[in-house]
């Protein structure tokens, strides 16, 4: 019997205390997972984001719009192989003005150009540009809606009032985790003929495919160059850039979230180290025995690391036993399919995983250092005295 086979035997003395100590940990390493994988999620669009795509907006913000003819202009530039447009339209279900999912006018033609990800069948694609009113809908929010190639269905809008009527022409799917799947495609023209006349023919942001990914930059800059000295100016970027400017609106949350994270592994190590330091007290006087007996005190400190360990290692496979099929199959698939525009990808990843199981194995023995030097300092008779 070895000393770390020892202390793994005496944490089962106190079945009780042991296995609400393990459950703890296995709670914080569960908690912890879900936290670094919201902010993982939340981040992987701009990395997984296409190279060879750059947006333009306005300037000043991303809420002003520009003219369409900026969209024709980018479209003679050199190295500009395509390019699509766009309007937040901000459409709600009035059966559930609660459930949120993007709705986006764009050119639909240009659209399937610029982002080949996004598959549908070619009846469907024929279908969804010829219809005025056709939509081309992700299948995730087919899914949750019951919607389906044929339908009608009417649209509330909240930022361009009134209730618009769509004919579900197709449904789309993507072969990247960077395009949202519930989301609404509509026809631009639809949207334009139906405004007033100060506001017609402009739009929200405009994308465009490049020939070159690594001439980004420079074609970016050029795009802006162009429109420097009209009226509106742009300010272009990376597709990533674009992603990680809208993250920006919400990096007080990420920030929080990390905090939450932090506390939380403080609040394990902290348990785990009283429930060590209890273990030490009440067996000072077997301590003192193996002292007596000619133990040295690195090995009473081992029992008490050992002991401490083997805690971090089974809250640790519990947490990470749990976490797998609650946040891929539970929290994760109803954010992908209600939340896909935030949360394009909600999956364990490795590297999130391991760190985790290290997080409650180090900390686990962090915790027992103090009780372990306390338990290796004690002297033999104090100890032989000493009862619980």
């Amino acid at each position: 019997m070895t000393l770390f086979g020892i202390a793994a035997r005496n944490i089962g003395r106190n079945k009780l205390r042991t296995t609400l100590t393990v459950a703890v940990v296995a709670i914080s390493t569960l908690f912890f997972i879900m936290l670094r994988t919201v902010v993982w999620s939340w981040t992987s669009a701009s990395e997984f984001a296409a190279k060879d795509r750059i947006a333009t907006r306005h300037k000043v913000s991303f809420v002003m719009q520009l003219p369409k003819r900026y969209a024709e202009e980018i479209a003679q530039m050199p190295g500009v192989t395509a390019v699509c447009y766009a309007n937040w339209f901000g459409g709600k279900d009035p059966k559930d003005e609660n459930d949120f999912f993007a709705t986006i006018a764009t050119d639909p033609a240009s659209l399937l150009k610029v982002y080949p990800e996004i598959k549908t069948s070619e009846a469907q694609k024929q279908a969804w540009i010829a219809d005025r009113r056709g939509a081309l809908i992700g299948d995730s929010l087919a899914k949750k809606k019951g919607w389906k190639v044929g339908d009608k269905i009417t649209l509330a809008g909240s930022i361009f009032p009134g209730n618009w009527d769509f004919n579900i022409s197709g449904i789309y799917t993507t072969t990247t985790t960077n395009v949202d799947r519930a989301t609404v495609w509509f026809h631009w023209d639809y949207l334009n003929e139906s405004l007033p006349e100060r506001s017609k023919d402009k739009v929200g942001w405009i994308v465009s495919n490049i020939s070159d990914p690594g001439a980004s930059g420079r074609i970016s800059k050029e795009v802006d160059a162009k429109f420097d000295e009209r009226d509106l100016q742009t300010i272009t970027m990376s597709e990533a850039a674009l992603n990680q400017s809208f993250l920006g609106m919400f990096s007080a949350i990420l920030k929080a979230i990390d905090l939450v994270s932090v506390v939380m592994i403080a609040i394990m190590g902290l348990i785990v180290g009283n429930t060590i330091a209890m273990g030490v007290r009440e067996r000072t006087n077997e301590y003192g025995v193996l002292r007596a007996i000619g133990f040295l005190p690195k090995h009473v400190a081992q029992f008490v690391l050992g002991e401490a360990l083997v805690i971090g290692i089974v809250g640790g496979v519990v947490g990470l036993a749990l976490g797998y099929p609650f946040v891929n199959l539970g929290v994760g698939r109803f954010l992908e399919e209600n939340m896909g525009q935030m949360f394009p990808q909600f999956r364990v990843q490795p590297q999130i995983a391991v760190m985790a199981f290290g997080l409650a194995l180090g900390l686990a023995v962090v915790s027992a250092i103090l009780p372990a030097r306390k338990a290796a300092s004690l002297q033999v008779v104090e100890s032989l005295r000493r009862v619980g």
